[in-house]
């Protein structure tokens, strides 16, 4: 089967910003190599280990799991009729405006052939109303006026009630500035404030909104703002995406990992760390399960949990502000994945994924066999389809996954059926197999957690922090934040070892319309 060709890592925006990495500071080890401490083996830490090992530094990559990717990471599963499949946690659009992720897969993918492109990804409400990304234009501010323009939930007499002064935020971003502006405020107070057509906000923002896992209630308007800058008026990639042809083990973290074994790094699967310490042959110390090594820096890449367990058991690491900092970030509610093998194939004319807005708990449906081998093969095999539902959000903030897990069966029931009412061809297929996915690990982006949120730096020059829940003062989100944290911290220690880091790519950390940045500059309040 011949697939278009993605577009390539490099930016096609003409606007596109390099960051260069911190000049060198420190000098050369006399001695020999450094050695750095990689500890959690997602992006952001696969990231990390790429850019460290490409400058010649020793790497040891510990990852508590058996296999790499972390969130985005895939494992095998055995179906009941024996048949062996890949299972993950779900569908994940790879932008053409995430530079520093696609840049990572370059490595092992120079022309990124193991991504396609999706033609499309329509969000559709529980009218019926649909709205859709293709043939759009690609310059802001044209792509979102129309997409506006082309919205059933947008009529011109909404455009014409939108209160301009208090969207002016979303047309004016920078990092950090537009986080002093707006992370106070909640996304739906925003929303609110700039009269957003109630319809538009449902299908259009809260389907984006909850992609972060959180209701626009729960979500900074800071978030809202940067995201809208990234895929709308920031960037001139367009707002469509791409998705592996494959597993996300097979196109994408195995081949990573055979790279970086042959970088030299150490890879080391279901190793779980358990404390750092200073001290040993080199500056720190860093305990596992089954013995120690000693290194000279630390990259801590774990997702919340993981890095707020291993802070709390490493008691020489960082200062009480930055404990507590760390201490205090918090995770977004529960969420479901689920995936359906059936017996009857969907419609072909379904698109591969759909965002759904007022359906209940159902957020997407993505359809594996319309972009991925392994769901492909089984779908001509067995003459059905590989559905996947996801539910956002799905239990009460504060509550744990563990906590919540009897809701499953009450959430699985309820996306099943909108599934059948959204693609009503599914109602009378046979459910042959299913798995169900409970998590709550996800980061959580509250009004007002900004100025507390720690960042790549830390106060030991030799230990960095990385991931999608880590501050970067630039405007990047998502995967995107993870693999350039990843590459930021990495480039903080070569600077620290004397050694020349890698550049970083954004989307321009500026509006794009001429004459608005200096508007934009104070702090909103409801107007």
């Amino acid at each position: 089967m011949t697939r278009p060709r993605p577009t390539f890592a490099v930016p096609s925006d003409p606007r596109a910003e390099r960051h260069s990495p911190p000049r060198p500071t420190g000098s050369a080890d006399p001695t020999g190599r450094r050695r750095v401490a990689v500890i959690g083996a997602g992006i952001a830490g696969l990231a990390a280990a790429t850019a460290l090992a490409e400058r010649g530094v020793d790497v040891e990559l510990f990852e508590k799991e058996q296999y790499l990717g972390g969130r985005v990471g895939a494992w095998p599963h055995q179906l009941s009729d024996g048949t062996s499949v890949t299972m993950s946690r779900g569908f994940h659009a790879f932008f053409r405006q995430y530079y520093n992720l696609r840049g990572l897969l370059t490595r092992t993918d120079p022309e990124l052939e193991r991504l396609t492109p999706v033609d499309d990804y329509p969000l559709i409400d529980h009218t019926g109303r649909t709205d859709t990304f293709r043939g759009l234009p690609r310059r802001p501010p044209w792509n979102a006026l129309a997409f506006a323009v082309r919205s059933p939930t947008f009529a011109t007499s909404d455009l014409l009630r939108l209160n301009a002064k208090a969207a002016l935020p979303l047309a004016t971003v920078r990092v950090p500035d537009v986080y002093h502006r707006l992370d106070h405020v909640a996304a739906d107070e925003l929303l609110t404030a700039i009269n957003f057509p109630v319809a538009a906000r449902h299908l259009a923002f809260e389907v984006f909104s909850r992609s972060f896992f959180a209701d626009p209630g729960d979500l900074s308007a800071a978030e809202l703002a940067v995201m809208f800058h990234l895929y709308f008026l920031g960037s001139s990639e367009g707002l469509l995406f791409d998705v592996p042809t494959g597993t996300f083990s097979g196109a994408l973290w195995d081949p990573l990992g055979d790279h970086l074994t042959g970088l030299g790094v150490a890879v080391r699967t279901a190793t779980p760390v358990r404390s750092v310490e200073r001290g040993g042959a080199r500056r720190f110390r860093v305990h596992l399960a089954e013995g120690s090594t000693d290194v000279d820096a630390v990259v801590l890449a774990t997702d919340i949990a993981g890095l707020q367990s291993l802070v709390r058991s490493s008691p020489d690491l960082g200062a009480e502000a930055w404990r507590d900092q760390v201490a205090g970030l918090r995770t977004a509610p529960p969420f479901l994945v689920r995936r359906l093998w059936l017996d009857k194939p969907v419609a072909a004319e379904r698109p591969a994924f759909m965002g759904t807005g007022g359906w209940d708990r159902l957020d997407n449906i993505s359809v594996l066999e319309r972009y991925e081998d392994q769901a492909r093969d089984w779908a001509r095999r067995r003459g059905g389809s590989v559905v996947e539902l996801h539910a956002y959000a799905a239990a009460e903030l504060g509550v744990s996954a563990a906590d919540s897990a009897s809701a499953v069966p009450a959430v699985a029931a309820n996306v099943d059926k909108m599934l059948h009412a959204v693609y009503p061809e599914t109602a009378d297929a046979a459910v042959l197999d299913s798995v169900d996915l409970w998590r709550d690990d996800c980061p959580l982006f509250a009004p007002g957690s900004f100025a507390g949120r720690p960042t790549v730096r830390t106060p030991d020059e030799r230990v960095v922090l990385a991931g999608d829940g880590i501050r970067i003062d630039l405007p990047v989100a998502l995967m995107e934040r993870a693999a350039t944290t990843g590459m930021h911290a990495a480039n903080l220690l070569l600077g620290s070892f004397g050694l020349r880091g890698h550049d970083l790519w954004t989307v321009p950390n500026r509006g794009r319309i001429r004459g608005l940045d200096r508007l934009g500059t104070n702090r909103w309040e409801a107007r």
